[in-house]
Order: structure tokens, then sequence, then C-alpha cells
């Protein structure tokens, strides 16, 4: 377990760097874990981010890949609901990258 400190906060993170508890999430917390990828997230990524925790609140499980891009284009149109723009975002894992910087559980069927 690790940590990460936010605005003098310590955030407990799990072994691959997921929030420990769930509710330390803020958008504070989200742009550390992006800065710790070495990403620096746009309005494209905040709108992802979004979706996902969205996601979360209506399903209570963080999605894999192929759920993510279907909700993404049922939300958000086909030019942002595919892989190629997912891809692009999260460094080639959406599914895992984007719900570690949204806050949400590592997708159970990504490895």
């Amino acid at each position: 377990m690790s940590t990460l400190n936010v605005d003098g906060r310590d955030i407990a993170l799990d072994k691959d760097g997921y929030l420990i508890d769930l509710q330390d999430w803020s958008r504070p917390v989200a742009e550390a874990l992006a800065a710790a990828e070495e990403l620096q997230l746009s309005a494209e990524h905040w709108e992802i981010l979004d979706l996902l925790r969205a996601f979360y609140a209506e399903f209570q499980l963080s999605p894999a890949n192929r759920p993510l891009i279907k909700y993404a284009a049922l939300k958000l149109g086909t030019d942002k609901g595919n892989s190629l723009h997912l891809n692009r975002l999260f460094k080639g894992t959406p599914a895992k990258l984007a719900a570690k910087l949204a806050g949400l559980p590592k997708p159970t069927n990504c490895l």
C-alpha cells in the first residue's frame, strides 16, 4: 500500500495505485493520480471520468473496455465512444487508467 499526498492530506492507495477508500476522490486527487501517470487531464479526459463515475453510480461496478466504449457511444456519441479515441486519451488502457483516475475500483476483468 502506498499513499498520495494531496493538499496536505495522505490518500491511501492499493498496490496498483487505486484508491482504497472511494470517498477520498476529488478533482485534485484525480489530477494528482494523473500526474503520477505523466498525464495532463484535459476537458476530453474529464468528460470520460465524469461518465465513468455516472456508470459506477448506476451499476456499482467499473466497466471493462467494451462496456466502457458502448456506454460512451450511447451517452457521448460514436465520435467519442470508440476505442481509438479512448486509447488515445488513456495511453492504450482506457478501462484501467480511466477507472483509476475516476477514483473507482479496478475493473474486475482487467489484468
